[in-house]
């Protein structure tokens, strides 16, 4: 499998299962400008020899498969192949990999929660999840990400005529975490993808969901919530590739960051290919800065190659707290403290309801009441 390129003026122009197809980044490319290359530990290079593990444990609806398969499973990577010299490491560098399977013409009764655990500060690890979704099928699953490591990893899902697959990808680790992951969404003809990232820990994350369509119907949608601290770096960078006609595709990230060199990063790329015709897609980042020090960057991109589209746009925006609403609040007897905490929660409030899973639903609630606290 050699390297295979893309004629497109996009931030993705080639993949490859092959790390040598990919120069080291000196950070001086676009895909990497905004990323401390110092701080990946060695994950961009080549030097993140693995010294470490990452524990990954499957709690799994009864009517789902899971095993625990060789690098050798003919299955994977089958619906993405990396798109950077990390995603290729990853690939080249995992020994066994998790594959969860529900099939065909089931739904299953519960979530499917997997977590990776983290061993310990600066123990190299790298992983590959297959989640694949037969014809008709639907389930929701949650990736779960704690503790502590230098972690690189692909997560395929592979969603399949008539299938829905709901995620909700959870980023807590450890302050001294490094996570550098793929998630790729394969949907087929009617199929449906519902992703929610939520990002909160670690020292530096850089997540990166995109999709592709293999026939028409398909309907894709990726929401991310993320809070960054003082010296964190939290980078999100999606890419949604309409390529077949009549499919759909809707983006909302926000975040909010407090902190001296509190760093968010969010790229959304969004390609419709000259035979997509009838493509419906909309993105949209905010950014909520609470304090001084804080920097966030947000570039949205869209790329047409037809003029026959159902819709297509985008919007970022990044600022501060209104001063208005919060003197609203003020002028109604409600102190500022409490103001503020009313203004963020709403900011966030059209997001959190999207998570159809109550107990994460509540930790993330309670994550951010305690990043307000600090």
């Amino acid at each position: 499998m050699g390297l295979e390129t893309k004629p497109l003026s996009t931030l993705h122009e080639k993949s490859s299962y092959d790390v040598a197809d990919f120069a080291v980044p000196t950070g001086r490319e676009e895909e990497w400008r905004f990323t401390p290359l110092s701080r990946l530990k060695g994950l961009h290079n080549g030097t993140a020899a693995v010294t470490g593990g990452v524990v990954v444990d499957v709690e799994a609806a009864p009517e789902v498969r899971v095993e625990t398969v060789g690098r050798d499973d003919a299955r994977l990577g089958k619906a993405y192949t990396p798109a950077d010299r990390v995603s290729a490491q990853a690939y080249s560098s995992f020994e066994k990999a998790t594959v969860v399977t529900v099939p065909k013409l089931t739904a299953a009764s519960r979530p499917t929660v997997i977590t990776l655990r983290g061993s310990g500060a600066g123990a190299a690890a790298y992983g590959h999840i297959l989640v694949s979704v037969e014809p008709m099928a639907e389930a929701m699953l949650v990736l779960d990400h704690r503790g502590s490591a230098v972690y690189a990893d692909n997560v395929e899902f592979d969603v399949a005529e008539g299938a829905t697959l709901k995620v909700v990808s959870l980023q807590d680790w450890d302050d001294d975490a490094v996570h550098v992951s793929h998630h790729h969404a394969r949907l087929g003809k009617d199929a449906t993808f519902r992703s929610f990232v939520v990002t909160l820990g670690g020292d530096l994350v850089r997540l990166s969901p995109s999709v592709s369509y293999t026939a028409p119907g398909g309907d894709a949608d990726l929401t991310g919530l993320y809070f960054v601290d003082a010296g964190q770096h939290l980078e999100h960078r999606l890419l949604v590739d309409h390529s077949v006609p009549n499919c759909r595709s809707n983006v909302t990230y926000k975040g909010a960051l407090q902190g001296d060199a509190a760093h968010a990063v969010w790229i959304g790329d969004v390609i419709i290919r000259a035979e997509a015709e009838g493509t419906d897609t909309y993105e949209l980042n905010r950014n909520l800065i609470l304090t001084d020090g804080a920097r966030a960057d947000s570039v949205p991109n869209l790329e047409i190659l037809t003029g026959e589209v159902a819709g297509a746009g985008h919007a970022s925006a990044s600022g501060r707290l209104d001063d208005e609403h919060i003197f609203y609040l003020q002028a109604r007897g409600i102190p500022f403290d409490e103001a503020r905490r009313l203004v963020i929660h709403g900011f966030f409030a059209q997001l959190l309801e999207k998570i159809e899973v109550p107990e994460i639903r509540e930790r993330v609630l309670s994550a951010v009441e305690a990043e307000l606290a600090r």
